[in-house]
């Protein structure tokens, strides 16, 4: 496509496949080697204003793709979840992963539920995108980055719903005066062990739900306080 980079990374071993990203040839973009060709994921660094560095990363997952190898694709979000901005799509061959309550049948789809949460992403794909469900998903770091997504026809003769969405540039001007808690820099280590500390025996003995909840609650943002710092 003329007036635009193509970064295409090969399926090993079979015919077809792949993952592929097209950038405007204006962005300052880097393609980040993950130095194994067991799994169909591309990922690009852009640079932006102030010289700071967004992401934008493509996988696919095949069906039956072993742990070690699930591991492997799992292995960088750690990182690219530090981004400034990072939007991840592809399709992950997850259907049985319900996103409104973050469950899960299948101990795969539990294990990507949780690098997930470990990293503080939000899936935005609500409608089925093949078959009833949602193999297909847009994931992100920040709330306000993308937007208008709708999912719509089907491209050429395949049978996977097309994922349209606008990234939103301007959300990088925006100051926010929302104090929220700064995850990164959490002692966990900390956390857990004045977790561990509460005599939690003691503290629920001949209590009812709704009273033992509120006072789990009550010693759980204690230790929040103390552990986790706001930004």
């Amino acid at each position: 496509m003329d007036g635009y980079k193509l970064f295409r990374g090969y399926r090993q071993g079979r015919r077809g496949g792949g993952a592929a990203l097209y950038v405007r040839e204006c962005f300052d973009c880097l393609e980040l080697d993950d130095g194994d060709d067991r799994i169909e994921c591309l990922w690009v660094r852009i640079r932006g204003k102030a010289n700071k560095a967004d992401m934008v990363g493509v996988c696919y997952r095949p069906p039956n793709q072993d742990e070690e190898t699930d591991e492997i694709l799992y292995k960088p979000l750690g990182e690219v979840s530090q981004s400034l901005a990072l939007v991840l799509v592809g399709n992950f061959n997850l259907p049985d992963v319900c996103w409104k309550y973050n469950t899960a049948e299948r101990k795969e789809s539990r294990r990507f539920l949780e690098r997930v949460e470990d990293n503080f992403l939000t899936q935005l794909v609500s409608e089925p995108t093949r078959e009833g469900a949602p193999p297909d998903l847009l994931l992100t770091n920040r709330e306000g980055l993308v937007g208008d997504v709708t999912v719509g026809v089907c491209l050429g003769h395949s049978n996977h719903e097309m994922i349209e969405f606008l990234i939103l540039g301007e959300v990088r001007s925006r100051v926010s005066r929302t104090a929220t808690l700064d995850f990164w820099s959490a002692d966990f280590g900390l956390f857990r062990s004045l977790v561990h500390r509460v005599p939690w025996e003691a503290v629920l003995k001949d209590k009812g739900v709704q009273q033992g909840r509120t006072l789990f609650k009550k010693e759980i943002l204690k230790v929040q306080e103390q552990t986790i710092p706001k930004c």
